[in-house]
């Protein structure tokens, strides 16, 4: 298997590339090389994926069985990289999110949930996403992102993640949530610990896209952990074992919390209010055998 994929330097992408080297697969990363290179063994191509030439000198390093892009973030990026390689390319996979549900997270969602209405030409600068927020603009774009990655002659896997932590997780909530948990002391925490939660681990992400690759499937799965998999409280009970149990769960009203203005998602990690956060339907993908083996 000869597998490219755009980015590979860190967190998702440098996963795949040392799991599908241990599978014994030719692996060439594309990325601009500003966070790191990309593990030893993978071939590595400079560049940009917005810069024409680069993208040319690319394809001169294919063919490929399939691309994996985990770096696209407005449609045309996914554009200029389908017509730069063209028929070097046999199978596109590309990264989106849950964010990419126009209803997410207000109500519960599957596959069928409606996505943002998009285009291929919108921008983060477009007069259209402008009156949306933060989250819908990035959701539209990712919308965008997926007409792109479909709309060829190639085919396409599109995949969902909500939430993916594990080794190398850079946005830091695992790491947000363990630095609190080591400082100690009574630990504010949006109520009921039993909350289902659904993120999923990187490493087993890395699995199912590779094991999709060789199945060849095709199609939009959403990537999340099975409601009942774990819950907020065996986040927070790892947490605490992990940095010597110095803090004390205080489990309060989210209400409350709300109101006291703090900040969801961001000042506490994963905590959302709305109905629909921890209720993303992710049969499909089990149904196509992802699993979820480590801790999630």
């Amino acid at each position: 298997m000869r597998l490219l994929i755009l980015g590979g330097s860190w967190f998702l992408g440098r996963t795949l590339i040392v799991d599908a080297l241990a599978r014994g697969w030719e692996v060439t990363a594309f990325s601009r090389g500003k966070n790191g290179q990309p593990p030893v063994g993978a071939t590595h191509v400079l560049g940009d994926r917005r810069n024409d030439v680069d993208l040319q000198r690319l394809a001169e390093s294919g063919p490929w069985d399939a691309l994996i892009d985990t770096s696209a973030f407005e449609p045309i990026d996914v554009t200029r990289v389908t017509e730069a390689l063209g028929k070097q390319i046999e199978q596109y996979v590309l990264i989106s999110t849950v964010s990419a549900y126009l209803d997410w997270p207000a109500v519960p969602v599957s596959e069928d949930s409606a996505p943002w209405p998009s285009s291929l030409t919108y921008t983060e600068d477009s007069p259209e996403l402008a009156a949306l927020s933060i989250g819908g603009q990035y959701g539209t774009l990712k919308a965008g992102c997926e007409t792109a990655a479909t709309d060829g002659d190639m085919r396409s896997l599109v995949v969902r993640p909500g939430v993916i932590l594990g080794p190398g997780e850079y946005v830091g909530r695992g790491l947000k949530l363990l630095t609190r948990a080591a400082r100690g002391g009574r630990w504010l925490l949006p109520a009921p610990p039993a909350q289902p939660i659904q993120p999923v681990d990187v490493r087993d992400v890395s699995t199912f896209l590779l094991n999709s690759l060789e199945a060849k499937r095709d199609g939009v799965f959403n990537l999340v952990a099975p409601v009942g998999h774990s819950t907020y409280g065996a986040l927070i009970d790892v947490c605490l074992a992990l940095t010597g149990n110095r803090a004390q769960p205080a489990w309060v009203d989210p209400r409350w919390l709300d109101e006291q203005g703090v900040r969801q998602w961001t000042e506490i990690p994963l905590w959302r209010i709305p109905e629909g956060t921890w209720q993303v339907d992710g049969r499909r993908a089990a149904e196509a055998g992802i699993r979820l083996q480590t801790t999630a």
